[in-house]
């Protein structure tokens, strides 16, 4: 508590403003002010004044914010508070299992509200002939080029869904499926996961 009152009070002219990016990032991990207050050993009020840029935190009470969040602290001091970019040049790549496959990660890893993944699926290629569930509501594919085939298991599965460049599916990934590359061409797919995936079946960065 003493480390609290001794860093509030009205921000600077010129300091910098968080509380936006902090908002936009707790919003994004879908935390409420008590659950980030309490995972930083912090007061709620005390961290509501840094949300709305009233108070000042120390560089130890930040860390552990932004720690706590899941971000780096430089990308609260980056010109643009819009949101975070992920330039063309620089996708993070990431490791989901697969055969003859590459994928990357579009979306922050700290957002929770939706995930985006691009896959590149050499021919042959894919998730491997075992199905698999995710536990998120819905799953949206977009096939940029190439051509897949979307494979269905189990009661109220369906038929298998073929999908050519320009395609669009919209399907639960709670239903047991496997996806693989169809024809000569690499496939080049979108894939939107809402909510994120948890914690312990998230795709891990390589």
């Amino acid at each position: 508590m003493a480390n609290e009152l001794a860093t509030e009070g009205a921000s600077g002219v010129d300091a910098p403003r968080i509380g936006p990016r902090l908002k936009a990032a707790r919003q994004a991990q879908r935390l409420t002010l008590d659950d980030l207050a309490a995972s930083c050993g912090i007061t709620k009020g005390y961290l509501s004044k840094i949300k709305r840029d009233h108070a000042s935190a120390s560089v130890a009470t930040l860390v552990r914010i932004c720690a706590a969040l899941n971000i780096p602290v430089g990308s609260l001091f980056e010109s643009s508070a819009a949101g975070e970019v992920v330039r063309a040049d620089n996708y993070p790549p990431i490791s989901f299992g697969g055969e003859r496959m590459a994928e990357f990660l579009l979306t922050p890893f700290g957002e929770r509200r939706i995930q985006s993944l691009l896959s590149r699926i050499e021919p042959g290629g894919g998730s491997g002939s075992e199905t698999y569930e995710l536990p998120v509501d819905v799953a949206f594919v977009y096939v940029v080029s190439g051509r897949i085939c979307i494979s269905f298991n189990g009661p109220g599965a369906g038929e298998d869904v073929s999908l050519a460049t320009g395609d669009a599916f919209t399907f639960s990934p709670q239903l047991p499926h496997s996806f693989r590359a169809l024809g000569d061409d690499t496939a080049t797919v979108l894939w939107i996961l809402a909510p994120a995936l948890p914690d312990d079946v998230r795709p891990t960065s390589r």
